[in-house]
């Protein structure tokens, strides 16, 4: 179990170093006036820093690295 932990952590430690945000398109509705309605498509983004990846690959790495001497 915390071999597939470390890994998955690791994984997503190198995905947030390499990929450090995404954005998408989100629908608001503006106006809504009975059976006029007026809406945007407005883009948000998500950001992350790049050491947060770093924190944890380096925990899945110690993870993965106490789980093989505990057997």
């Amino acid at each position: 179990m915390n071999k597939t932990i470390a890994l998955v952590m690791i994984i997503l430690g190198v995905v947030m170093l390499i990929w450090t945000g995404f954005t998408y398109t989100k629908k608001e509705k503006l106006i809504d006036a009975g059976p006029i309605q007026i809406s945007a498509d407005r883009e948000k983004s998500v950001n992350w820093p790049p050491y947060i990846g770093g924190v944890v690959l380096i925990a899945g790495v110690v993870i993965l690295l106490t789980s093989k001497r505990s057997k």
